[in-house]
């Protein structure tokens, strides 16, 4: 805790996704106005300030801006926590399997992770929503698909390096099963690196939602989405940029706060990096 509490980047970090968790969490309570409450004879209206009963602005339909990116923050915590929990548990269980079995089964599996990779992430994500229909599940699986790859590598390499370590060939002596020496000797070690590439999964998956929900394949209507408000408000980019610039904000700080916390995390647990 006291060099989480000395890193700049992992505080930061920290403050920025806390906020976005209460946020999402006290959305209702927090949003000033009705986020689907539409006035036509009140849309576009620039932003107002704090003294001001719009404080950003409204879209076409008349729909509070602020009320709206508060609310919408809800679909991107989802999606950041569910694409990365799913990652998370199919990449560590295959890249803990093909670092500790090896032959075959590590051949195979990398190779599919190979071909994973062999495609951009993003096109990758647009292909299988297409496939499977708009909609924000489709996106969390199609982000959790495309985000597997990376885990499994990190997991793999660091049980290739921790299976040749006297305390995995106690184990072994002692006749412990593999299943246990895997997962309850051998990963126990790995959760350093594993959580970093989490955190920084969860910055990447709120990016991608956010495009796919701009093209139309993410969130639906009604479901309020930063990417589609980005959408909406694209063809009055001209005359209320208010309407695209601060769901554009709201993506970038909170990408950026997930970065930061992925980079502190990785500062704290790399003893090389510590002093810095």
């Amino acid at each position: 805790m006291k060099q989480f509490l000395r890193n700049k980047s992992a505080v930061t970090g920290s403050i920025i996704v806390g906020i976005l968790i209460i946020t999402a969490i006290f959305a209702d309570a927090i949003a000033p106005k009705d986020p689907y409450q539409m006035d036509i004879w009140e849309s576009f209206r620039p932003p107002e300030g704090l003294r001001g009963e719009y404080i950003l602005g409204t879209d076409d339909m008349g729909r509070d801006v602020l009320s709206r990116i508060i609310v919408g923050s809800r679909i991107s915590l989802l999606v950041a926590i569910v694409a990365t929990g799913v990652s998370l548990v199919f990449g560590v269980t295959l890249g803990a399997i093909a670092g500790y079995v090896g032959g075959i089964t590590d051949a195979i599996i990398m190779r599919i992770m190979d071909l994973i990779l062999a495609f951009p992430s993003i096109l990758l994500a647009i292909a299988i929503v297409a496939s499977l229909g708009p909609g924000v599940v489709n996106a969390m699986l199609a982000i959790a698909i495309v985000r597997i790859p990376a885990m499994v590598r990190v997991t793999r390499s660091m049980v290739l390096s921790l299976r040749e370590e006297d305390f995995v060939a106690a184990a072994q002596a002692l006749g412990l099963s593999h299943a246990r020496i895997l997962f309850r000797h051998i990963l126990v070690n790995c959760y350093a690196p594993i959580l970093v590439v989490a955190t920084l999964n969860m910055g990447t998956a709120i990016t991608v939602e956010a495009t796919l929900s701009f093209l139309g394949l993410g969130a639906q209507p009604p479901i309020i989405s930063w990417g589609r408000m980005l959408a909406l408000g694209r063809e009055a980019i001209r005359t209320a940029p208010h309407i695209t610039l601060f769901p554009g904000l709201a993506i970038v700080f909170t990408t950026l706060g997930f970065n930061l916390l992925g980079d502190g995390l990785r500062d704290i647990s790399d003893p090389q990096l510590r002093g810095r």
